[in-house]
Parts: C-alpha cells; sequence; structure tokens
C-alpha cells in the first residue's frame, strides 16, 4: 500500500471512534503529503485544522495508521499553502504539492447537510432491525411518519457504538424526504448546542440563538447525558424544549443511559425527557451482528465468506461501530495480501481488536470513570457512608475490580479503605445477579466499560 491508501485505511478506522460531523470538519480536507523514516506528514486545510488535529486527534491518527502500518513511528502536521512553499524539498509525490488543490479523498460517501447536519448515509435502509433495537426503530419510523404527534420526545439510550445516532439521521433524513422543505430539521450533538450557546452568550447574540432553534420543527440532540451538571445548558434546553413542545414540534433526544441515571441533571428537565417515549437499543444478537456486516460489505461491494463473516462477529459482540472498524480491517488486509484472510488469519487480526487498551486499566482508571459517570465524589465512593447515591456506584466499582481486574476480594476491599472481604463478595455478587434482569444497570455497565478502555 502506498502512503494515500494507507490514509484512506486508517480514516475509514477514525471515521468510526469519533462523531460524524467531527470526522467531517477535522478530516475532510486532510490529504497525505509523503512518509519518510517512519513519520507520515499530512496537510491541513489551515492552521486551525493544524492545531485541532495535533491537540486532539494525533493518539488516533497515530493508532490508526500504525495498525495499518506498522512501520509509523510518529505523524508531522503542515499547513496546506505551507506544502506548496516546500516543494523542493519534498520528493515523494511531488505532484500532490505543486498542486494543494487535489481533490480530497474519498471518504466512502460522506454527505453532510449543512443546514440540518443530516448524513444522508444514515438511512432506514440502511438500518438493520434486530430484537436489540426493534423498539427504537419501531418509534423513529412512527415519528418520521407523523413528527410532532406521535412519541414527542422520543427518548433514545444505549451504549457506544450501537446505533443510536445512526437512526437520529434517519429520522431526520426520511422526515426531510416526505416533507421536503416543510419541515425545518436540525441534528446537533450536546457540544455543539453548548459551543453555540457559548459563542452566542460571547457575542451577546442570544435573541438570535433563541431564534434559531425555536423555529425548528424536528430537533434532534445527541448524547444529552454530557448536560449534566451544567445548568446554563440545561436551563436554555429546558426553555427551547418547551417553546417547541407547546407548537407541537417533534424533539428527539439520545444519551447512553436512561433518563433517571442521568447525574446532576434538574428534576424538570428529567420529567421532559421521560414525558414521551423511551426506547432503549442493547447489544445485538450473533445473527444480527452478520446481518449487519453483510449490509456493510454490500455497501462496500465486497465480499467475505460466511466463516469469516462469523470470525467477525464473535470477536466483536457489544459495539457496531467496533463491528464495522474489525470488517475494515479484514478488507484492508485481503486488498494488500490480494486474497481473503483465512478464519485463523482473521482470529490472529482481530485479536486485540474488542479491547487494545485492556492491558493498561489500572485501578485508578476504573474509580475515575466511575465517579465522573456517577457524578460522585472520589472521597464519598471511598468513605463508609452508605448514602443511596453512594451505595450503588460503590458495588459497581468492586464488580468491576474483579470483573476487568481480576482482582481478589481482600484486594479489592483493601483498595476501597479496608472493607472486608465478604463485603466485596455480597457487592459482586448482588451486581452480577441484576445483570440478568436490569436492562438499565446492564447498559450502564457497558457504557463505563467503554470509558474505561478508552480512557486507558
Amino acid at each position: 500500500m502506498d502512503i494515500h491508501d494507507t490514509w484512506q485505511a486508517a480514516l475509514n478506522e477514525i471515521e468510526l471512534s469519533i462523531t460524524r460531523a467531527n470526522f467531517v470538519t477535522w478530516f475532510k480536507n486532510s490529504f497525505p503529503v509523503k512518509k519518510e523514516n517512519g513519520t507520515v506528514v499530512i496537510a491541513c486545510h489551515n492552521g486551525f485544522t493544524k492545531e485541532w488535529l495535533e491537540k486532539r486527534y494525533h493518539k488516533i491518527i497515530l493508532k490508526a495508521l500504525r495498525d495499518i502500518d506498522e512501520d509509523v513511528k510518529s505523524v508531522e502536521y503542515i499547513i496546506h499553502p505551507a506544502a506548496r512553499k516546500q516543494e523542493h524539498r519534498i520528493a515523494h509525490k511531488p505532484a500532490v504539492i505543486v498542486e494543494p488543490d487535489i481533490a480530497p479523498l474519498d471518504l466512502g460517501g460522506i454527505t453532510v447537510d449543512r443546514d440540518t447536519n443530516l448524513n444522508a448515509r444514515y438511512t432506514f435502509d440502511s438500518f438493520i432491525v434486530g430484537s436489540h433495537n426493534e423498539l427504537a426503530h419501531a418509534a423513529a419510523r412512527a415519528i418520521s411518519e407523523n413528527p410532532g404527534i406521535k412519541y414527542n420526545p422520543l427518548f433514545i439510550y444505549g451504549g457506544v457504538g450501537l446505533g443510536k445516532t445512526h437512526l437520529m439521521h434517519a429520522i431526520g433524513n426520511d422526515i426531510k424526504a416526505r416533507f421536503g422543505q416543510k419541515k425545518r430539521i436540525k441534528y446537533v450533538t450536546s457540544e455543539q448546542f453548548s459551543e453555540d450557546l457559548v459563542e452566542a452568550i460571547r457575542k451577546q447574540k442570544m435573541n438570535e440563538f433563541k431564534r434559531t432553534f425555536r423555529a425548528i420543527d424536528v430537533l434532534l440532540i445527541d448524547d444529552v447525558q454530557f448536560f449534566a451538571a451544567k445548568d446554563k445548558l440545561q436551563e436554555e434546553l429546558f426553555h427551547t424544549f418547551n417553546d417547541l413542545h407547546t407548537k407541537n414540534k417533534q424533539i428527539v433526544f439520545s444519551s447512553d443511559r436512561p433518563p433517571k441515571a442521568i447525574p446532576s441533571i434538574e428534576d424538570r428537565l428529567r420529567s421532559r425527557f421521560e414525558g414521551g417515549m423511551i426506547a432503549d437499543i442493547s447489544m445485538p444478537d450473533l445473527a444480527t451482528r452478520i446481518a449487519i456486516l453483510k449490509a456493510k460489505l454490500l455497501q462496500k461491494q465486497a465480499s467475505l465468506d460466511e466463516k469469516t463473516l462469523e470470525v467477525i462477529a464473535f470477536a466483536v459482540q457489544k459495539n457496531i461501530r467496533e463491528l464495522e472498524g474489525a470488517l475494515n480491517r479484514i478488507l484492508t488486509y485481503a486488498a494488500i495480501k490480494g486474497r481473503d484472510p483465512s478464519p485463523k488469519e482473521v482470529e490472529t487480526i482481530l485479536s486485540e481488536l474488542t479491547h487494545p487498551n485492556a492491558k493498561t486499566v489500572t485501578a485508578k482508571t476504573i474509580l475515575k470513570t466511575i465517579v465522573e459517570f456517577y457524578d460522585i465524589s472520589e472521597d464519598g465512593i471511598m468513605k463508609q457512608s452508605r448514602a443511596k447515591e453512594l451505595v450503588k456506584p460503590r458495588q459497581v466499582l468492586m464488580y468491576l475490580l474483579r470483573e476487568v481486574l481480576k482482582l481478589s476480594y481482600p484486594a479489592i476491599g483493601g483498595k476501597l479503605g479496608g472493607r472486608d472481604h465478604t463485603t466485596v463478595i455480597h457487592a459482586c455478587e448482588k451486581i452480577g445477579e441484576q445483570l440478568e434482569y436490569d436492562m438499565q444497570l446492564s447498559q450502564e455497565i457497558n457504557a463505563i466499560k467503554e470509558k474505561i478502555y478508552y480512557a486507558a
């Protein structure tokens, strides 16, 4: 593979690990300049993009490149015009530097509407329905046919990478196809909503901000769990919600947990979240994962035998983004070798994919993730307090220290202020038993695990 093919394969991996809006914003106009002595040079559109890639996405970029090409040791970034000036110093593919206005790389059909922020690739037709998501899918279909009439608001929750964002875009795209310009649609992440609000306050344009969001007919807000403990954001979301809801405008929220499990959310806002339809998306079963892989192959106009698909589906069980990432990795391997890998080779390629950072997880990582997830203090979880808001997080902490790190019961007790090992056993058994029937707890723990491995 030359550097352009390597970068394209890396982009496929990166696309699965960040939000669609961020991917399009920061990666769409980037392209590789050269690879020399293990260093890959990436050209950026402007200085702001260069700084953002260096500070926010460098680790993700470096990991993606190394996964494709083990010879990559480092990544450097240059601004587009600077590449033109350095033409005589770059020997590899000078045409790229002489003509910096080359067409951007094909990013797999990414088409994001600037007005709605909707990605046209995410539709109901490309959404694989199974027992794990049929309720959420049915509710989404219903509101796309009659927005503002049924299930308003719709609150979709589930773990990382299970299809919440896909379903939200599908709702928006379907409404757009049905109603055209008659419905003003807006998809935003909680981060985008926050940034728009901060910018409006800074520039004293709050009236304009309010007019913009309250003129929308279909508002889709992703990852609302990040509104926790942000009073100004919650206040503005509350008033926006009330204004739209009284006008029968459709509102859709997504979160990694149900409303009652989001910490530090005002009761009045939580009641709005719970006032319509709440639908969860859980982990897909084996048959559904294989169906998803087949659908992805059809989109990519590629093929793999049934046994290979089964191996991939067994290797990745909890995250659809990781499932597509695994498929991309196998297809890349097949392209390099000029043949499909054997089942044994597939197992080897994917051996570290599910949790590549598991070896670097520590008790401190788990503790930090849990206190952030439940919005409590480290001191509180370590104390002997039996306060209701501390008991459950403490038991989850004990359970994950046991499951993830395989620590002994006495060792776990020692890390939590010298608690008796029988207390730890009780906590671990209680959480284990609850997981067999409590879907909410299962979703919470899966979300915590994702954050733990990401942090590591």
